[in-house]
């Protein structure tokens, strides 16, 4: 079991890594390219947005699509795209490519979670689901500083090149080692949004959306908002992405533990203001390595802390629509991703780099304020599912997660 998880985890790493590596070759991409470091953002935009969108609606399109045939086909698109985005020309050909990188992670992430739950025995489905999704942690650790400092030392094209050679990698896993997974039962795309309808459910999404939108503001820029800490050096900069990354992991690993000892609300209010006050200091902080190191640390525990007390608020407001509910929180992540290439280029043009922590703390701030009206509106419906409940409508239900 072990072996084939892997190979979806390896899959993830490489969406994680197409995710966030742009970010640490913004400026050599803006270079070869022609056009500004805001625009250049954009790529970073479109390849979330595309995965936001298109997440649900290939949901329901390949419903009756066998499970090993999808995700072959996911890493065959992400893979094109990729090598689309090292080959192409222009920019607008680029963005273009990117549209078909975010399809091809669309395509797989999701169905790797279904995958992975169908083949762990029902005390293993949690075991089985954070193997696959730390591929995307441990992308924020390893994926992305690799594909700067490639990068840096060759050419950014070259860190494209680097991860249709991870999703081809993955392929082959998933070609060799895993067995033919059946289709599952069609779910039509209204039922998937169907928990949108729910108040509780929407501010609590909505917090996921301003949260990512407020921390990824400045991550998408961190080439240019951090250049006085790493004097340019891509080098210099992948170390404190992996810094980050580290502290990443650690945030999602220590959320999980507050949450069950403090709840929900607790760990995602904390995380939050810790946040908002780091952001606030970024353009003092951001100015050398130590403090930007220390700053990339907290932003790291609290940034990534948050997502997973998220999801226990969601897992508790309705145990039984536990699968549709997180899908939709994945697709707000990215949506609140895709929405901070443009706050960020709107924000260095009104206020410069340095300043982008301002601008991400205000959105961190209105996260703050849905996660509290959702609290409310949980506690005007009646009190949470219990977290034993919670819990086991999380495991139960993971298999029609996609």
């Amino acid at each position: 079991m072990y072996s084939r998880l892997l190979v979806l985890a390896l899959g993830t790493f490489a969406i994680g890594t197409d995710s966030f590596v742009v970010a640490g070759i913004l400026p050599n991409v803006a270079s070869d390219l022609d056009v500004s470091n805001s625009a250049a953002g954009q790529l970073v935009t479109v390849f979330a947005l595309s995965y936001a969108v298109l997440s649900p609606v290939m949901a329901a399109a390949t419903a009756h699509w066998p499970r090993k045939r999808l995700l072959l086909s996911g890493l065959f698109v992400l893979a094109l795209g990729n090598a689309l985005t090292a080959l192409l020309p222009t920019f607008g050909l680029v963005v273009a490519s990117r549209v078909l990188a975010g399809l091809g992670a669309a395509m797989f992430t999701p169905t790797a979670s279904v995958t992975a739950s169908t083949l762990a025995t029902p005390e293993k489905r949690g075991k089985a689901l954070a193997i696959v999704m730390a591929g995307l942690s441990g992308a924020t650790a390893l994926g992305a500083p690799i594909g700067t400092v490639i990068g840096s030392q060759s050419d950014w094209r070259t860190t494209m090149w680097f991860v249709v050679a991870l999703a081809v990698l993955a392929a082959i896993g998933v070609a060799a080692l895993l067995p033919d997974v059946p289709s599952l039962p069609p779910v039509k795309l209204s039922q998937r949004l169907k928990p949108l309808g729910d108040t509780r459910i929407l501010f609590t999404l909505l917090t996921t959306v301003l949260v990512l939108m407020g921390l990824y503001t400045v991550y998408t820029y961190i080439a240019i908002s951090f250049d006085r800490a790493t004097d340019g050096n891509g080098t210099t900069l992948a170390v404190l992405l992996f810094i980050w990354g580290i502290a990443a992991t650690l945030g999602n690993l220590g959320g999980g533990s507050l949450t069950d000892k403090l709840g929900s609300r607790v760990v995602i209010n904390s995380a939050i203001v810790i946040a908002a006050i780091d952001f606030v200091l970024l353009p003092l902080s951001s100015r050398n390595t130590v403090t930007a190191g220390i700053a990339l640390v907290v932003w790291g525990l609290c940034g990534w802390g948050v997502l997973v007390p998220q999801q226990h608020r969601l897992i508790q407001i309705n145990p039984a629509g536990a699968p549709l509910s997180i899908a939709l929180n994945a697709a707000a992540l990215y949506l609140g991703v895709s929405a901070s290439g443009g706050t960020g280029a709107a924000g260095i043009s009104l206020f410069g780099a340095y300043n982008l922590g301002l601008v991400g703390a205000v959105f961190i701030v209105l996260g703050l304020v849905t996660a509290e009206i959702a609290r409310a509106l949980i506690v005007r419906r009646g009190k949470l599912a219990p977290a034993g409940v919670a819990q086991a409508g999380a495991t139960a239900q993971a298999a029609p997660r996609s």
